[in-house]
């Protein structure tokens, strides 16, 4: 594949320069260079906070490029349990595909060799939507049939759970994505919230923060996008803040929000938008 293809872009997201209006001039959005990695086949893409990027391709393969756009490592089992449902790449030495179809974790190390598949029919669950990471390296997991925050071990056994969620909320979550950040999981649902639990599993928080897709939790504050706009949250604040985005950025399908900046999926390939200075 190709390296990196570099060129001066003409908007990006300023997190520093938010005001606190919706608008952002143009003077605000212009941006530094900026990196692409040149594929056409993605059928999705996510990036880890050491700046590599994993892309799914439509032909069944999982493949890792470096910071710099350099092609590093290739899976090629990725079909083995069906179709890919969700990729998590908190941790870059512990690389997580989720196969929903088949309740099935498959586990890969920083060159994308297997190390562990985890069946999560054995901890009890069939029916999840989210799935991450946890901090000390096991699985957090929101099971839909019985309501439930579950912590599950990289050999299939519970951890521990929360109690029935039916009980305490009006609204049962059905989130899309788990994040755990900082000491909390939140279940980002988008059409009822955000759900955060401490890693006792209380339930500490519910934002009303709905319409917001590509969630992402950075040094405690929720980033996203909704509505063509770069929405900032500020935890423990009423610091709610949206821009509108470039074109580049507001019409593309995938995106992926990092410390880093902005990851971009368009016809021909991923480029980093990042933040300005």
């Amino acid at each position: 594949m190709k390296i990196i293809s570099t060129f001066i872009i003409t908007a990006a997201v300023a997190l520093r320069s938010f005001g606190q209006t919706d608008t952002l001039g143009a003077a605000a959005l212009l941006g530094n260079a900026i990196e692409r990695v040149e594929t056409s086949d993605i059928a999705s893409f996510t990036a880890d906070n050491l700046g590599n990027i994993y892309i799914l391709t439509t032909k069944g393969l999982l493949k890792k490029y470096g910071n710099k756009g350099d092609s590093l490592n290739v899976f090629n089992e990725v079909r083995r349990y069906g179709n890919v449902y969700a990729m998590d790449v908190t941790n870059p030495l512990k690389v997580i595909l989720y196969y929903r179809d088949f309740s099935t974790v498959v586990m890969l190390d920083r060159f994308l060799n297997r190390i562990n598949t985890v069946d999560l029919r054995k901890a009890g669950v069939f029916q999840a939507k989210a799935l991450a990471l946890s901090y000390d390296n096991n699985l957090w997991v929101f099971d839909e049939q019985s309501a439930k925050l579950k912590k599950i071990g990289d050999d299939g056994r519970l951890i521990m759970e929360t109690t029935d969620l039916r009980q305490a909320l009006t609204r049962l979550p059905s989130p899309q994505k788990i994040i755990d950040r900082d000491g909390f999981v939140y279940l980002c649902d988008e059409d009822n919230g955000i759900y955060i639990f401490d890693y006792y599993g209380t339930l500490k928080n519910e934002l009303a923060l709905t319409g917001i897709r590509d969630i992402q939790v950075i040094n405690k504050t929720i980033l996203g996008r909704k509505n063509g706009s770069f929405v900032r949250y500020r935890l423990g604040t009423l610091d709610l803040m949206q821009a509108h985005l470039p074109p580049q950025i507001k019409l593309s399908y995938n995106i992926c929000i990092m410390q880093q900046g902005i990851y971009v999926q368009d016809g021909a390939g991923v480029i980093l938008y990042p933040y300005k200075q």
